[in-house]
């Protein structure tokens, strides 16, 4: 499916508010883009607190220097269909949760297949070429080699740590990084890997953003999001 996402601004009001404050309407189009593997793709979002501290407006349009990114254009994808049997059968092959698999998949890639990172890694698992050679991976883009690849590996640092966290830090940096720190690196990038991983395989989400916005359709059709939807109780209301 294709198309466009139109410029919109989204008014957000601040608990600080008194719920009966006017809310400029707006108008809004977006239509969301499906990747070949069904990722998502959003326009960013920026954040802006107007000087008084009591409306807070969320926009993909940034006026001035005051705005401030909120939400990444970059929707994360938990699981793609088109993969299960594969991954039900790489579990099963080298013992690894699916669940596990696919949260590996979701960070490293976000399950796109064509996936190359600034440092060369390949694929789903992205898989670094030396990696791919290591774990027999002829064509690291084909879905069903990077995945059986990426497990064989994960299976091999378990193996070689036997600690969850230790491993997927390995995966991320490298098994002689982590026997150097002995423990996790203390590597932002790398730590912030390891609990995006396990926070995926837990079930639970790694926004750090606190704050619960909601969807708001008026009867005119106007959208708007909204961190106060009690102000918007007579209206059509949705969570994101």
């Amino acid at each position: 499916m294709t198309g466009k996402i139109q410029n919109f601004k989204l008014t957000v009001l601040s608990y600080k508010c008194y719920i009966g404050h006017m809310v400029r309407k707006v108008f809004i189009g977006i239509f969301f883009m499906l990747t070949s593997i069904g990722a998502v793709s959003y326009a960013d979002i920026y954040k802006y607190v107007d000087e008084s501290g009591g409306v807070t407006y969320y926009t993909n349009v940034t006026e001035t220097n005051s705005y401030k990114k909120n939400i990444s254009g970059k929707k994360v994808v938990t699981d793609n269909p088109d993969y299960s049997q594969i991954i039900y059968n790489m579990s099963s092959k080298y013992d690894i949760e699916p669940s596990l698999i696919r949260a590996v998949i979701t960070v490293e890639s976000n399950w796109n297949y064509n996936a190359v990172s600034n440092k060369g890694a390949i694929g789903l698992m992205q898989l670094m070429p030396t990696t791919a050679k290591d774990m027999a991976v002829s064509n690291p883009f084909n879905p069903e080699e990077n995945i059986e690849g990426g497990t064989r590996y994960l299976r091999f640092l378990l193996d070689k740590f036997n600690d969850l966290p230790l491993a997927l830090a390995a995966y991320n940096a490298g098994p002689g990084t982590v026997e150097y720190y002995r423990g996790v690196p203390s590597i932002p990038e790398t730590e912030q890997y390891v609990k995006k991983v396990l926070s995926i395989y837990k079930g639970k989400s790694y926004n750090n953003n606190p704050t619960r916005i909601y969807k708001v359709t008026l009867d005119d059709g106007t959208v708007l999001f909204t961190n106060t939807p009690v102000a918007y109780q007579n209206f059509k209301v949705s969570k994101l």
